[in-house]
């Protein structure tokens, strides 16, 4: 069976973050995606191209591109377009890792000092060509998201839950709290694992974390398994979440 194939239900609010909000965080940590569009060469077929992009306010991704590029002589001929937005070091298996896909029509806009900031907070180095003459922004007026976050989930999500969701705080700081746990925690990490994921850990990983909880690849004598935690409280910051892991430790261990 192919786990990509199909559709997976939503889920329910408070367990963890919904879809919208993975798409939200995802847009807001990565900074390139695959731009596709209408080829007008070669009518029918789609063609794709790295693009680095911004986000506007709206969470609207922004273009600067060249107007001698195949992406904007195809975009300027047939605005409906797609960006593939993956995350970054997926390491062996991508296909285990989020990525979102963003319809929409991309469009010329004015060049604003908002938007020229709103860009050059993104990617510095395009000081160096923001002002030629034949550079031209482009806004992705999205009209609809596919997200996959991993093998078995998946679904679309609306352009307005997508505009309106919010990034998840403690995204710039989950790598740094993975390697912390996993390297100078990992007998507390089997504990919360036995405790509050119900499994008999001999070795746990943590592989993901967000505001709602984290993650964890288990190692039993039955095998490998997996398993979702719910932190006790919604954690915004690193502070927050060394103290709800410690929190959760000693909980653990006095079940013992």
């Amino acid at each position: 069976m192919n786990q990509h194939a199909t559709s997976s239900t939503p889920p329910p609010p408070g367990l963890e973050p919904t879809h919208a909000e993975r798409v939200r965080t995802l847009l807001s940590e990565e900074r390139v995606g695959t731009l596709a569009t209408q080829s007008a060469k070669h009518p029918g077929f789609p063609f794709a191209s790295v693009m680095p992009y911004a986000l506007l306010d709206d969470a609207s991704p922004l273009f600067l591109i060249s107007g001698m590029a195949i992406h904007t002589q195809n975009a300027l001929a047939d605005p409906r377009v797609s960006l593939l937005v993956m995350q970054s070091g997926s390491g062996a298996d991508p296909l285990g890792s989020p990525r979102a896909t963003l319809l929409g029509h991309a469009t010329r806009i004015e060049a604003t000092d908002a938007i020229r900031e709103a860009y050059l907070a993104r990617h510095p180095s395009a000081k160096y060509w923001i002002d030629f003459s034949d550079f031209s922004f482009f806004r992705l007026e999205v009209t609809d998201v596919y997200f996959v976050g991993g093998f078995g989930v998946m679904g679309w999500v609306g352009a307005d839950d997508y505009r309106t969701a919010e990034p998840d705080p403690l995204a710039p700081f989950a790598a740094g709290i993975l390697e912390h746990m996993n390297a100078d925690h990992a007998d507390a990490l089997r504990e919360i694992t036995r405790h509050f994921g119900g499994l008999p850990a001999e070795e746990a990983t943590m592989v993901a974390c967000d505001r709602l909880g984290f993650i964890v690849r288990v190692r039993t004598a039955e095998g490998m398994k997996g398993a979702r935690i719910q932190f006790p409280e919604s954690v915004t910051s690193r502070e927050d979440a060394r103290r709800v892991l410690v929190t959760m430790t000693r909980a653990a261990r006095e079940k013992m």
